[in-house]
């Protein structure tokens, strides 16, 4: 028993003295308790459509201010319907309402009026949301309109861009090869240089004449070919065997993921180079790289229904921009805006990592 007093006693002074094992017991829950206190909401709320009025109505026009004053819709009006088809492309608004000019005088005449809708095929989720939620204003306005002798005639027309079927699949697959990235490119790549100075590798390779800018490309050359290789996998599943529509460009597609990895990479490295613990190392690689890539992507729960601390958070984090490409790749095509912003902030994002990873990369050998 003295024996067994004396292990307990001697593992609480190294918890004590190790810092790190209060983080992960005590910081790392906390992080992920507020992610999914004030992170996390399920239920799509402001979501942004356009809406293009043709009837000058003015009842008509107290039909387009419901839309302005509905908690779960922000609505953008405007004549132009090139304008509001290219913010639907890049992701400015999530659906359009189009009010054709004899909506009011099919209405008085008691025959059934159409409203068009138009929603962003490639986010379901969303895509429903604006259906139902346009349904719901029109009726209620019908309801308390001169109208209301005749209720419910007004027939919605929806009209689902780049993914006319409403498959799930379409967006989730794609955005799952983020996920997949970012566990090879952070998970993974964070225990390498902690596992050399665990083995005690590192220091007989700080024994040869190595430098710091050869040891560095040599770990990330290795994952970044592991990486690439994984794209090509998951594309190949994706494409191949589960029949996901692709209407993009395939070099492009392979240019950004590569800036993506990069990205990944960096950050993995930073975490291994500056902890030098494989468990610590993995734990964090958790927190700062799976959790983030899954929960505050937008693959799984829209960026718009999250506080606006975490909308601006999202705004740091490379996973959110990756998979806004692909899914845009893979349902619209090539849209060189949607590029153009992803591959400035990836290079943006991966150089600076690139020169923390050079920094912290530690060429001493230690007193111990």
């Amino acid at each position: 028993m003295k024996i067994l007093r004396a292990l307990i006693k001697k593992e609480f002074f190294q918890i004590i003295r190790d810092s790190s094992s209060i983080i992960v017991a005590f910081l790392l829950p906390l992080v992920c308790i507020l992610i999914y206190m004030y992170g996390i909401n399920m239920d799509s709320v402001h979501v942004t459509i356009g809406i293009k009025n043709d009837d000058n109505s003015p009842e008509i026009a107290q039909l387009v201010n419901s839309f302005s004053s509905s908690e779960y819709i922000n609505s953008v009006c405007s004549n132009d319907i090139k304008d509001l088809e290219n913010k639907i492309l890049r992701s400015k608004l999530k659906g359009l309402l189009i009010i054709p000019n004899d909506f009011s005088k099919k209405l008085e005449r008691g025959q059934s009026a159409d409203l068009f809708i138009v929603t962003d095929g490639s986010e379901v989720n969303a895509a429903n949301y604006i259906q139902n939620y346009t349904i719901q204003i029109a009726n209620q306005w019908l309801s308390n309109s001169k109208y209301r002798a005749t209720p419910y005639i007004v027939t919605p027309l929806h009209r689902c861009w780049y993914n006319q079927e409403m498959n799930g699949y379409f967006f989730i697959l794609p955005g799952s090869i983020a996920v997949t990235m970012t566990m090879i490119g952070i998970l993974l790549t964070a225990l390498v240089i902690a596992r050399e100075w665990e083995r005690g590798t590192m220091e007989s390779l700080l024994n040869t004449n190595v430098t710091r800018m050869q040891l560095i490309l040599g770990k990330y050359i290795p994952y970044f070919i592991l990486g690439m290789l994984s794209v090509i996998f998951n594309l190949i599943i994706c494409i191949g065997i589960f029949n996901i529509p692709f209407r993009g460009n395939y070099i492009v597609l392979l240019f950004v993921s590569a800036l993506f990895l990069f990205a990944s990479l960096g950050i993995g490295f930073l975490v291994s180079s500056v902890l030098k613990s494989q468990f610590l190392a993995s734990q964090i690689a958790i927190g700062v790289g799976f959790l983030p890539a899954l929960l505050l992507s937008g693959l799984v729960f829209p960026i718009a229904s999250m506080p606006k601390f975490f909308q601006h958070f999202t705004k740091l984090l490379p996973p959110r921009y990756y998979i806004t490409f692909i899914e845009s790749e893979f349902m619209a095509g090539t849209v060189w805006t949607i590029v153009f912003k992803t591959s400035v902030f990836l290079i943006t994002i991966g150089s600076i990592l690139f020169v923390a990873v050079y920094k912290n990369t530690d060429m001493r050998l230690s007193n111990d």
